[in-house]
């Protein structure tokens, strides 16, 4: 029981090591005075799995394995499935994230904004669900803040380093899952934002 639990605490702790964000370049310090930040999402370098397949890749596999067991129908709808999250679901779930833990409030509507957070998935791992014993999703990401009227003028680069997508139970759909680690680099991000700046 006990060599159980120690080996628990170990997978626990390396797990909490592994998801975190990193400041590449720049600092938090151009946020202080600042009310609203404007997310985009950006999709150009994104690899998958252990094999680092481009996303043409990854979505050909997949529409594959689920063509040979569900059918081909089944298939178009998880592709379908896969361009409204990355469109709508990921960022939501960033936003929604970002929005409960930090003063300065995150939107991709916002007309206009001093500065802009470009959100780039660098790598997804998409698990899988079991009800007892889910592989949770992993997503590590670039997150850019630039000047909105100069987006060469780079203030500050950070790096999101496997972020987890579960809610303690499993998530069933493949993308919700995926969803999760959007929500979870969001909140890591979002919380260090919120400590520097009130400062």
């Amino acid at each position: 029981m006990k060599k159980t639990l120690f080996l628990f605490l170990i997978a626990l702790s390396g797990c909490l090591m592994a998801q975190r964000v990193k400041v590449i370049s720049g600092d938090y310090n151009f946020l202080k005075d600042q009310k609203f930040v404007k997310v985009v999402f950006k999709y150009d370098h994104l690899k998958f799995e252990k094999k680092n397949l481009t996303e043409e890749e990854f979505l050909a596999q997949r529409m594959l394995e689920i063509e040979k067991s569900k059918g081909k129908e089944e298939a178009e709808k998880w592709k379908a499935d896969w361009e409204y999250s990355k469109e709508i679901s990921f960022p939501d779930k960033f936003m929604m994230s970002w929005n409960k833990n930090a003063v300065i409030q995150a939107s991709n509507k916002f007309a206009q904004t001093k500065y802009t957070l470009i959100v780039e998935p660098t790598w997804i791992h998409v698990g899988l669900f079991f009800p007892l014993a889910s592989d949770k999703a992993l997503v590590s990401s670039k997150m850019t803040f630039v000047e909105t009227d100069n987006p060469s003028n780079v203030l500050m680069v950070v790096e999101g380093i496997k972020a987890t997508g579960d809610n303690g139970f499993g998530v069933p759909n493949n993308n919700d899952r995926i969803a999760e680690c959007f929500a979870k680099t969001s909140k890591m991000l979002a919380l260090k934002v919120d400590h520097y700046t009130k400062k």
